[in-house]
């Protein structure tokens, strides 16, 4: 069985939102650089440092996948994609329960402002539902549906807006697949390795391996390498599941 390590690195992207010194946070940029693909800063990197932290990310060579999940009315969301295209991001979200103006209208504006300076539009994902969003959680919020079932629903919508793909929990990649076909691009938070499940706040999740093998795009990993006790063997570790993944497929 062939290992691609090299293609495997760069569907691993690790959730850069820890710490409150800015400069502690980046070391982590520097121990991960040439073992991960992207770098994630959330809601809670963000708030804290500012669009600093994507500019130095972005000076040490990283690619940054800006995870702030946009919702709100579509002239805002059209906006705001007009920022995260400027930040030189290669990756940014918004939620797919947005509906579907509100995908289109952002989709637009980052294509017309990544064409007049020059650049590449950024992947631009919908986000489905939150991987600690059970389906009673989903009843408590009057939705009678279970969460595979809106996950592919809300797909469909994404992909009909023109998104690049979704954001979804492993346990959804397959029935997206069948739905929007095989150049719809998923990345899927709640990866842990196969002795960790269960034990935080994420409920829909699986591991490395199976979420590749089932057709994951790129998985999003935390806690799994920023709490090891060697966070680059872990990462490394992490590699060779996405690679024996990939060859499943083969």
């Amino acid at each position: 069985m062939k290992i691609r390590t090299e293609e495997a690195k760069e569907r691993l992207i690790f959730a850069l939102d820890m710490g409150e010194d800015l400069e502690k946070t980046l070391e982590w940029v520097d121990r991960l650089n040439n073992r991960v693909g992207l770098f994630k800063v959330g809601k809670e990197a963000f708030t804290r440092f500012g669009p600093e932290i994507v500019h130095r990310i972005r000076d040490r060579g990283g690619r940054v996948f800006l995870d702030l999940k946009f919702h709100d009315i579509p002239n805002t969301v059209a906006r705001a994609a007009e920022g995260a295209v400027r930040l030189g991001v290669a990756m940014f979200n918004l939620h797919a329960l947005g509906g579907r103006d509100m995908m289109v209208q952002a989709l637009a504006a980052a294509r017309k402002t990544a064409g007049d300076a020059g650049v590449p539009t950024p992947v631009i994902l919908a986000v489905t539902v939150l991987t600690s969003l059970s389906t009673g959680d989903l009843k408590g919020l009057g939705f009678q549906i279970s969460p595979d079932d809106l996950v592919v629903k809300l797909a469909r919508v994404a992909r009909a807006a023109g998104m690049s793909g979704v954001v979804a929990s492993p346990r959804e990649v397959s029935a997206i697949r069948a739905a929007c076909g095989k150049d719809f691009l998923v990345v899927t938070p709640g990866i842990r390795l196969g002795d960790e499940a269960g034990q935080d706040d994420q409920k829909r999740v699986d591991t490395p391996r199976e979420a590749l093998r089932n057709g994951a795009d790129y998985i999003v990993v935390g806690r799994p390498i920023r709490l090891a006790r060697d966070p680059a063997a872990a990462a490394d570790r992490i590699v060779r599941e996405i690679g024996l993944g990939l060859a499943d497929k083969q």
